[in-house]
């Protein structure tokens, strides 16, 4: 499959990017994305919830009124979960969430939700670019001139820029990553991935 090469003013370069077949035209698997966006949405999880029980709760250490003669229900202390500000039934505790994934799994489901995209023709390679600086007014432009305003999108670039990084990181619905760490959840949950030029060799190496 070739697709144009466009300029970040938005006009075509004149020249094409093979995108290989084996990891752009699979075909997709629906179960190893599921696995994938589920592990990755798991791992994202800090998992540092956590509720007072009611030996934990401050007080309740006098009972609160004499067992019989009052006309109410009996009480042993006020830490008790049916009370307002008594502890908690089964109540969070700090766990770790993290879920494994294999190399093999994590592989198909990456080259699966880049296939739906170039199948969709949700996929768009630009030149490779930099700021000299880091400039949110400058990408805005360069989404605008690619027809991208407003949409949400991934960007990968071929390495760490940190000038590109911040100047998208304060836009809505912009995502910029490097090639390494592309995923199947960022990749299917934006409506197009722009990938640099150089990205792609990078993206073929890591996934043919």
């Amino acid at each position: 499959m070739k697709v144009d090469v466009y300029k970040i003013d938005g006009t075509k370069t004149g020249e094409q990017v093979e995108l290989n077949d084996s990891v752009f035209g699979a075909e997709p698997n629906d179960h190893v994305i599921y696995l994938s966006v589920k592990a990755y949405l798991a791992n994202q999880r800090q998992g540092t919830h956590k509720a007072k029980e009611r030996n934990e709760v401050r007080g309740g250490g006098k009972k609160p009124w004499r067992q019989k003669g009052r006309g109410v229900a009996r009480a042993g202390t006020i830490r008790s979960p049916l009370w307002v500000g008594g502890g908690r039934i089964f109540g969070p505790k700090p766990r770790n969430y993290r879920q494994k994934l294999n190399k093999k799994v994590s592989k198909l489901a990456r080259i699966s939700a880049l296939s739906y995209k170039a199948k969709s023709e949700q996929i768009m390679v630009v030149d490779d670019f930099n700021f000299e600086a880091p400039k949110t007014k400058e990408f805005v432009q360069m989404l605008n001139a690619l027809k991208l305003g407003g949409k949400k999108a991934l960007l990968v670039t071929g390495e760490y820029n940190d000038n590109i990084y911040r100047s998208g990181r304060n836009i809505e619905k912009i995502r910029v990553i490097e090639a390494k760490d592309i995923n199947a959840y960022e990749v299917l949950n934006n409506q197009i991935v722009v990938v640099q030029k150089g990205a792609v060799d990078k993206i073929h190496g890591m996934l043919n």
